[in-house]
């Protein structure tokens, strides 16, 4: 677990910034595709963390995430039998993905820096 954890948080991290600079260096329309790369991988995330039983426990604030992006999901589904929704939707999400991918990465620094210390670690 610690290994995937390692490299979850690089991956976020690293997929973050690439994003970020991809979008500085085209300044056109193609810095989405940083939003479904990056986002890709912390859903991919978010599955195996959910198929391994990895902190989610009932109330932890991962478990809290993934209900939010499935919230997220379902009202996008939703959005495209109602189009009237789509468009506010859509450019909410444009503002609050890179939030959400920072919270993401955030939640995945706490699991693997502050919750898989060793106990006689967190005495110093």
């Amino acid at each position: 677990m610690k290994a995937f954890k390692t490299f979850d948080y690089r991956m976020s991290i690293a997929l973050i910034i690439a994003s970020f600079v991809f979008s500085i260096i085209t300044l056109d329309e193609r810095f989405l595709l940083g939003y479904f790369i990056t986002g890709g991988w912390q859903i991919i995330s978010m599955v195996v963390h959910q198929a391994n039983g990895w902190f989610t426990q009932k109330g932890s604030n991962r478990i809290k995430y993934h209900i939010a992006v499935l919230l997220i999901v379902v009202t996008a589904l939703l959005a495209f039998a109602l189009p009237v929704i789509l468009l506010p939707l859509l450019l909410i999400l444009l503002f609050a993905a890179p939030i959400m991918a920072l919270y993401y990465t955030h939640i995945c620094y706490n699991e693997l820096h502050v919750k898989m210390q060793r106990p006689a670690s967190l005495l110093k």
